[in-house]
């Protein structure tokens, strides 16, 4: 059994927050796979148990508010008798571009107040779904930058960004969440862009393309 947590903060003023981008990859997950109806359980969360691959799962978003995420997945986890390899978190990271996604585990929080909360409550060995929301630039700006709604542009990436990781979810909970890491970036990488129309072929014989 796994533990996949997303992170966010509670209620619809903040459901399209950047800072929300966890909650919204567990959202997109829990649909695309037939996973139960999210039920308010006793741990402080929102809870939907469902089935990834051969493994069994259960998505959780804490309703703590993000900077207490830890207690409640903690006590769930504990609850379900897992240990910290068991548990997934996807959450925003103002260190990687928009729409970037990367994944590891263990490490320092970065500065990220879920992560600090839930570093203190079950250490820091749970794998972690790094999800780039970019940084504004400047220290202070950050929290405005990640409690603010994303944009019609940041749209363009963020829904594809959101698919593909619901398709790719069973990976997630293999032997390797690098094959996931990389079936994502496959999935999202743009397109090649055509030659132009004048460019000559590298297999084209001598003097091909020149009238």
């Amino acid at each position: 059994m796994w533990l996949l947590v997303g992170l966010g903060n509670p209620g619809p003023g903040y459901a399209a927050n950047r800072h929300n981008i966890g909650f919204m990859a567990v959202d997109r997950i829990v649909g695309r796979h037939g996973f139960a109806a999210w039920r308010r359980v006793t741990f402080n969360g929102l809870a939907s148990d469902g089935v990834l691959g051969p493994e069994r799962v259960i998505a959780f978003k804490p309703t703590t508010f993000m900077n207490e995420s830890g207690s409640a997945v903690g006590a769930l986890m504990r609850w379900l008798k897992l240990e910290p390899d068991h548990v997934i978190v996807i959450h925003d990271d103002l260190d990687l571009a928009p729409g970037k996604l990367r994944t590891k585990r263990g490490g320092g929080n970065g500065g990220h107040n879920g992560l600090r909360s839930l570093d203190a409550d079950i250490g820091p060995d749970y794998r972690r779904v790094r999800l780039g929301i970019g940084h504004p630039g400047d220290k202070g700006l950050v929290l405005g930058h990640v409690l603010s709604d994303f944009t019609a542009d940041e749209r363009a990436w963020l829904e594809p960004l959101l698919e593909t990781i619901s398709e790719a979810a069973a990976l997630l909970v293999s032997a390797d969440e690098h094959a996931f890491a990389n079936k994502v970036a496959v999935l999202t990488a743009p397109p090649p862009k055509p030659a132009p129309p004048d460019a000559v072929p590298d297999s084209a014989p001598p003097g091909a393309g020149h009238a």
